[in-house]
């Protein structure tokens, strides 16, 4: 048995690590690696027999501003060991190796765990953590006006996927807990521009997606700060509620109402590091699209 890391650029390599992501998680790399999106900071580590991957875990380098202050983080992602080779404590040594590697070199290590795998990460010494959700007040809900929307991206032309681009690159800060280095996992959701909408007189994009009568706005792009009512403003769908996939900007925070979102039946934060406990202490969420 082999053990192989940061490896993302070896076509050969990264192809067997397709295989068992398509096996596990039912998508692969090779879109987000042939746009151009990938910049180093996914960093798998994993164990390969006969030219097999039989386990793997990632690590993911994340840079954010929090409430101001700039954090370091690890995210690790992509946890997965082939069904044939479980109960072999192949992600336990890998999961050794990575905390050995980077605990020293951040300010946290963090990932999200489906409810299966909680046992495994806590004997693994990471703490559960809440993390909470704000809603758009009801006296905020429909308050679109004037003829100026936000209209999907995916329906203009090449240069318009060029601006997005150059927005996410060149982002401003527009939350409490922005991710800084986002462009790689940014566009692994977005490249496709489906959920993906643009207000011109405002020059910011918007992330949209919709459930039932629920808009979950779940980022925004802009290069310049923007507000929350200029964005709410430029919303024209229908919806009876309005949440947001990031926690807003300070000046922004009367608009919302905060509710503890603890991900129990879908995922739950886990975490190692005390500036991490800042997470529930100062009601802040990881943005869903630096998810890994």
């Amino acid at each position: 048995m082999e053990f192989i890391f940061n490896y993302m650029e070896n076509d050969v390599l990264r192809q067997r690590l397709n295989t068992l992501t398509q096996k596990i998680y039912g998508f692969d790399f090779e879109n987000w690696m042939a746009g151009g999106y990938f910049e180093g900071d996914y960093i798998p580590y994993s164990f390969m027999q006969d030219g097999k991957i039989l386990a793997n875990i990632s690590a993911n380098r994340m840079h954010f501003m929090q409430n101001g202050v700039p954090k370091y983080y690890i995210q690790l992602g992509t946890v997965m060991t082939d069904e044939a080779f479980r109960n072999r404590g192949l992600a336990k040594k890998l999961m050794e190796h990575v905390l050995k590697e980077y605990e020293h070199k951040c300010d946290g290590i963090y990932l999200f765990s489906n409810p299966d795998a909680l046992d495994f990460y806590r004997k693994a010494g990471f703490q559960e953590s809440d993390q909470y959700q704000y809603s758009l007040k009801k006296e905020w809900l429909g308050r679109a006006k004037g003829d100026a929307f936000f209209r999907k991206t995916c329906e203009q032309d090449e240069q318009m996927k060029q601006k997005y681009i150059d927005a996410v690159r060149n982002c401003a800060i527009n939350a409490a807990f922005e991710h800084i280095n986002k462009f790689g996992l940014h566009m692994f959701y977005t490249a496709s521009l489906h959920n993906v909408y643009y207000a011109d007189d405002i020059d910011c994009f918007a992330i949209i997606e919709k459930s039932n009568d629920t808009l979950i706005l779940k980022s925004i792009v802009s290069k310049q700060p923007i507000s929350m009512k200029d964005v709410v403003s430029h919303i024209d769908a229908m919806y009876d509620s309005l949440i947001l996939g990031f926690p807003p900007a300070s000046g922004d925070l009367a608009m919302f109402e905060t509710s503890v979102y603890d991900g129990r039946n879908d995922t739950r934060l886990f975490y190692r590091g005390k500036d991490l406990e800042c997470i529930e202490k100062e009601k802040l969420c990881f943005p869903q699209l630096s998810h890994a």
